[in-house]
């Protein structure tokens, strides 16, 4: 068995500001599921339709991310009537 390692997550000035205003409750939770997606690569993922990158759902939250060389870009998270528009 070949073991990976973990994936690297960053974020982006924008992320980083709306990761920033989330409670600690939710931010627990979604960075439980980023570590889970980054460490196995299994999560609640769907390609996003009409832009580049793809969505993790984590309940009514929505983390917006893209992959470059290896690395989890964390572009947006926000709620789900939000985060889209």
């Amino acid at each position: 068995m070949r073991y990976s390692g973990m994936k690297p997550i960053v974020f982006t000035a924008t992320g980083a500001r709306q990761w920033a205003k989330l409670s600690s409750d939710v931010r627990r939770r979604i960075d439980a599921r980023l570590t889970e997606l980054a460490t196995t690569g299994h999560g609640n993922v769907k390609l996003l339709k009409g832009r580049n990158g793809s969505r993790l759902r984590v309940s009514d939250w929505r983390v917006i991310f893209y992959e470059d060389k290896g690395t989890i870009v964390v572009a947006a998270v926000g709620h789900r009537r939000e985060i889209y528009d």
